[in-house]
């Protein structure tokens, strides 16, 4: 309801912005023609249309971004702004016309509706059953209406990018500046990733390694049978233990799962079955298999938000659910792309900082394979994190549009079972 509400407001500035684009286009218009029998006049001409031009297009410019969320290039050739100008400038007036018939139906509406009651008090039923072909009638334009409203929409957008969108130039330019910045986020997450693998090691495994010697050397030196058993039995218990912790940190690095046949499905599995509270895993996925680079990005994803959530949300249940999505991108007419949706919701206390370590470190991971993650995470609301990684065009396989796909549940009410997530 804000949305369209924040629309309807763009229109009506658009329609006060239509009268000066057409004006400085007729005035500008009148004065080139005037001044055509000069090459130096038609100069002069020209350089307060342009001006004038730029000014309204930077009005344009704003009225986009605030209302259509339209974000247009800004650098365009002197025709392109012109035609642009001519072209909104009529679609203005329209929007008026629509704009003014709404108020205009909306004011005699009100008018009809207060009169019924005193109408009915008075016992004119006879007028009042005169006036329902006048509501009906009233009813349709309305409609009618409502339809303009949201063409007049969808026209204002495609006008901005038709004229005012990124040339092929900028497109590449846009393109090779988000590669720079996605190469600089991996390595960073490869270096983050590296650093947390020492420090795993020297404080846990490399510990753990010390004591073992340590019991190992006191068993080589005791004279005492029993003694010795005891030691034997602790540094077997010890070597035990650093088994677990090598796992552990080599299940960090890489889960094992993801080559092994049960793929991802099995490795999201393990991570519902060893967090602390109760995770339910909706995969939708199936048996089919996505290229590795998605599938760890997905597992790592579900792996850090769950683990997050069962540190510092404090939630009771944890939801994962996997499945794959048609990206219907806008103008209509573009080639739709296949993309997979990874979605972890808690019911905890909210508040999570998507700029956080964690979480800024799994936006880097999803920027570098094209993808986008999203945050929401209001107080006391819960937390659900979205990544959203692209897999192909729907040409290259048939398409699996959310909703449709029944999700092959795994997992589901996993209890608690003490232990923390393994990406922990």
């Amino acid at each position: 309801m804000a949305t369209w509400s924040r629309r309807l407001r763009g229109l009506g500035y658009g329609a006060l912005l239509a009268p000066l684009e057409l004006l400085l286009l007729v005035c500008g218009g009148l004065a080139l023609g005037i001044a055509s029998v000069h090459p130096a006049l038609r100069r002069r001409a020209l350089v307060p249309l342009l001006a004038g031009a730029r000014r309204l297009l930077g009005l344009e410019r704003r009225r986009l971004l605030r209302f259509f969320d339209e974000e247009v290039s800004d650098h365009h050739a002197p025709g392109a702004t012109l035609r642009y100008l001519a072209a909104r400038g009529s679609l203005g007036l329209l929007g008026a016309a629509v704009l003014g018939l709404m108020g205009a139906g909306l004011v005699l509406a009100v008018l009809v509706a207060a009169t019924i009651p005193l109408r009915l008090i008075e016992g004119e039923y006879a007028i009042v059953a005169g006036l329902l072909p006048q509501i009906l009638l009233g009813l349709v334009l309305l409609f009618l209406n409502v339809q303009g409203f949201v063409g007049l929409d969808q026209l204002e957008r495609r006008l901005a990018r038709h004229f005012l969108g990124p040339s092929p130039r900028e497109l590449l330019e846009r393109r090779i500046t988000e590669l720079a910045v996605s190469r600089a986020g991996v390595l960073e997450a490869v270096n983050a990733e590296r650093r947390r693998i020492e420090r795993d090691l020297h404080d846990g495994v490399q510990q753990r390694l010390v004591a073992l010697a340590m019991v190992i050397g006191r068993a080589r030196r005791s004279r005492s049978p029993e003694k010795t058993d005891e030691l034997l039995r602790q540094a077997h218990e010890e070597a035990q233990g650093v088994l677990r912790d090598l796992r552990e940190v080599a299940w960090r690095v890489y889960p094992v799962a993801l080559d092994d046949g049960g793929g991802l499905a099995e490795a999201l599995t393990t991570v519902a079955e060893h967090a602390g509270v109760p995770v339910r895993l909706d995969y939708g996925l199936g048996d089919r298999r996505l290229p590795n680079a998605i599938e760890t990005v997905i597992y790592f994803v579900a792996c850090e938000a769950v683990t997050n959530a069962v540190k510092h949300s404090r939630a009771d249940t944890i939801r994962i659910e996997v499945r794959e999505t048609v990206a219907r991108p806008e103008p209509a007419g573009r080639e739709e792309e296949q993309t997979v949706v990874v979605r972890v919701r808690d019911d905890g206390i909210g508040g999570a900082d998507p700029a956080g370590g964690g979480l800024s470190g799994l936006a880097r991971r999803v920027a570098a394979l094209d993808g986008e993650l999203r945050v929401d995470s209001p107080a006391a609301g819960g937390t659900t994190i979205t990544a959203v990684l692209p897999t192909g065009k729907t040409g290259m396989r048939e398409a699996v549009v959310v909703g449709e796909a029944e999700p092959v549940r795994r997992g589901g009410g996993a209890g608690p079972v003490g232990t923390e997530s393994s990406c922990v």
